[in-house]
């Protein structure tokens, strides 16, 4: 047989997950300097993963990368097998007969749960599941979240929580702007929904999210964006961090956020509160079963011995009222049938991840 990599024998690999990270993983393979056949497959009858079902409808430009991957998708040793999943159409031994090598770029397909008192109320649900949902993902268009409430938190400060935010503040003419799902549109077009508080547990220089995403919450149409002025004052640890990263971006950043606790209402019908060093330390729930209130701990910061900023618990507590919850605190894997996995990190196995 000849030798692997050339014309009579290229390297046969297999790609399961059809995502951004599926993509790229195909394109440098086929910059290698050898013959090469990939095949790409996935659950979902169609490619690109949280590019179509995890970018916010309404940041299209993001949504442009899929123009590289249908690149990718043209070149000869390229073949897309969609609807099919590991384990149920396809095993790891018959993958391992057919391939050289097997890459698995299934992402973080579930949310980090929230291990407090109350968590398991009506009323309270992960992010990934609002964002598919309004972005039309076939397996969860069937779900129904309560809009009638007035009152929203969305635990987590990363681009996603800033995402779920921005969706359920803007209006409806703004929405139809964008690609969302049908259904979607319609049930935001009806929601009740007069204020917002996004739940961070460290301060402003230490937010996950990025500089356009915290600008944007104060360009929306019909909502006014707020902060809190002891919240977004920056302690001495976090100037000193801050200060030696000369990290320009995260200086503008914090900018942005202690200007949002200049202003004032101007009477539009939403109000979006960007909370920090809060933690949700349990959700309280009404006769039904529903979330209906949510108990915070402020924090302060502290050095650790690795030289990194955390949060810690006060002795101050509040209590906010709330009729519904999305946290976004983080993702995991999930297992793959006949793929080594580490249940404790979420991740698949591996030597240098």
């Amino acid at each position: 047989m000849s030798e692997v990599g050339t014309a009579e024998n290229p390297l046969r690999v297999a790609i399961i997950g059809a995502g951004p990270a599926g993509f790229y993983a195909a394109e440098h393979l086929f910059k290698q300097k050898m013959a090469v056949q990939v095949d790409m497959y996935d659950r979902l009858p169609t490619p690109f993963g949280l590019v179509r079902n995890g970018v916010a409808p309404d940041h299209q430009k993001i949504k442009s990368v899929t123009a590289v991957f249908d690149r990718t998708a043209k070149k000869p040793g390229f073949r897309f097998f969609g609807n099919v999943e590991l384990g149920r159409d396809v095993s790891v031994d018959d993958l391992r007969d057919h391939y050289h090598q097997i890459v698995y770029t299934t992402g973080a397909q579930t949310d980090r749960a929230l291990n407090v008192p109350g968590a398991d109320l009506e009323g309270h649900h992960p992010a990934t599941e609002f964002v598919a949902w309004y972005n039309g993902h076939p397996d969860f268009r069937d779900l129904q979240f309560d809009l009638s409430q007035e009152k929203v938190a969305v635990i987590g400060i990363g681009n996603v929580a800033m995402d779920v935010a921005r969706i359920l503040c803007r209006t409806p003419a703004e929405l139809a702007q964008t690609d969302i799902a049908d259904y979607a549109l319609e049930a935001l077009s009806k929601s009740n929904v007069k204020e917002v508080y996004v739940l961070g547990r460290r301060g402003p220089a230490q937010a996950a999210f990025t500089t356009p995403e915290i600008k944007e919450l104060g360009e929306m149409e019909d909502t006014d964006t707020f902060t809190i002025s002891d919240e977004v004052e920056l302690d001495s640890l976090s100037e000193a961090s801050l200060a030696e990263s000369a990290d320009r971006g995260a200086m503008r950043k914090v900018e942005i956020i202690q200007s949002y606790a200049q202003n004032q209402s101007t009477g539009k019908s939403r109000k979006l509160f960007v909370r920090f060093l809060v933690s949700p330390v349990e959700l309280y729930g009404d006769e039904h079963g529903h979330v209906k209130a949510m108990k915070l701990v402020h924090n302060e910061l502290y050095k650790t011995d690795a030289g990194s900023l955390r949060p810690r618990a006060t002795e101050r507590t509040e209590v906010i009222e709330v009729g519904l919850v999305f946290r976004s605190i983080g993702y995991r894997g999930v297992p793959l049938s006949g793929v080594p996995f580490n249940d404790s990190w979420g991740v698949i196995l591996n030597d240098n991840g």
